[in-house]
């Protein structure tokens, strides 16, 4: 049995681990006020209080030539980790997705008498099948945030808990409040478009995702289009589009339907009551690649989760303007059963989803590991 006080060690490489990992620091705090906390992460962490001693600004890497030029970061970020470990061993390590370099961190705590919790591990489920060992090996637990993954994970063998998913601790504005803020009236309806948060992806979707908007404004379908934009994207020729650069928490509550990039957007707009049309293109041979890999029928996570086809998903070739406006249409009007439907399955999503408490649920896990 560990002290009360355990020593732990958080890592989340990206902005989205230091989003889950805030809310992870606070419970583990509120469990034991006395812990030692050291994490490799951002602002977050810190001000739920990890004494972040490796900031992930300096790591993260999104192209090609970027994650080249990371490795000898990397490699000398494992060697600092691992010599805090030595110098003082933790009791708990807790990798936060991430899992190029979080994979081998687990392996190098768990081979230093360290209990190792995984909260969001690979989404091995889609590819890297290789991965597996490497979870089996040199994890004592893992803590996944989408429904399906339980079952998955333990049908290899692994010990894997559904702990929720944060996205449901997320407090949503008030629609009517920040329609008035933005000066959109109630009548009004209004297209959201999220391309995506990196060059790549806005490059490839702005213009289909665009020149759809375009001809629903010409048609009268829509009254307004609001496009999550990033505050260093690119986004030529908007022309009546309004860029809301920054948190797109807005969008979600003001929009009535959404064109939306498959990924995380695609879950968010299901917890905000969106309906969407899924979208995502990328160069020829990383679609080739995908397609040879994948072991998932579906792109979008909200069909993921209820294994069925619920939202139109328009990949590579087939995301057109045309066929963006025809799937997006019908939405736009509440009754067209295509809208009744997927109100329906945003439900449904919902329920499956669950209500908050992620990451306390997570920490129960971690207190079991310490037998504490």
């Amino acid at each position: 049995m560990t002290r009360s006080a355990p020593r732990i060690l958080l890592s989340a490489g990206e902005p989205s681990g230091d989003l889950h990992g805030g809310p992870l620091v606070a419970a583990l705090r509120a469990r034991w006020p006395e812990a030692e906390i050291v994490a490799f992460g951002g602002p977050r962490m810190e001000a739920a209080g990890a004494e972040v001693r490796w900031r992930m600004e300096r790591f993260s890497a999104f192209g090609f030539a970027e994650v080249v030029a990371s490795v000898p970061r990397h490699v000398g970020l494992m060697h600092e980790m691992v010599a805090a470990m030595e110098e003082r061993p933790f009791d708990l390590v807790i990798p936060i997705d991430y899992p190029g370099f979080n994979l081998r961190l687990a392996e190098r705590a768990k081979k230093r008498g360290a209990k190792v919790l995984y909260f969001i591990p690979p989404a091995v489920w889609v590819w890297h099948k290789s991965r597996i060992e490497k979870l089996r090996r040199f994890c004592d637990a893992l803590a996944v945030i989408l429904p399906f993954e339980e079952q998955y994970y333990r049908g290899e063998g692994l010990r894997a808990t559904y702990v929720g998913n944060p996205l449901a601790d997320r407090e949503w504005p008030d629609r009517e409040a920040t329609r008035a803020r933005l000066g959109i009236s109630a009548g009004e309806r209004v297209l959201g478009i999220f391309p995506g948060s990196r060059g790549q992806e806005v490059r490839l979707l702005w213009e289909p995702m665009r020149e759809a908007a375009m001809t629903l404004l010409a048609r009268g379908k829509v009254d307004r289009v609001l496009v999550a934009a990033t505050q260093a994207g690119e986004y030529p020729e908007p022309g009546p589009l309004s860029l809301l650069r920054g948190d797109p928490l807005d969008i979600f509550v003001t929009a009535d339907v959404a064109l939306a990039k498959s990924g995380t957007t695609t879950l968010e707009c299901a917890m905000a009551d969106l309906p969407m049309v899924v979208a995502y293109k990328s160069n020829w041979f990383s679609y080739w690649l995908i397609q040879r890999i994948a072991q998932v029928q579906y792109a979008a996570l909200p069909n993921l989760i209820l294994d069925r086809g619920a939202f139109p998903e328009l990949l590579q070739d087939a995301c057109t303007a045309d066929s963006l406006v025809s799937h997006a249409g019908p939405l736009l009007d509440p009754a067209h059963p295509a809208a009744v439907a997927q109100r329906t399955a945003l439900a449904e999503v919902r329920s499956k989803v669950g209500g908050p408490g992620a990451a306390g649920r997570a920490v129960t896990i971690a207190a079991e590991l310490l037998g504490a």
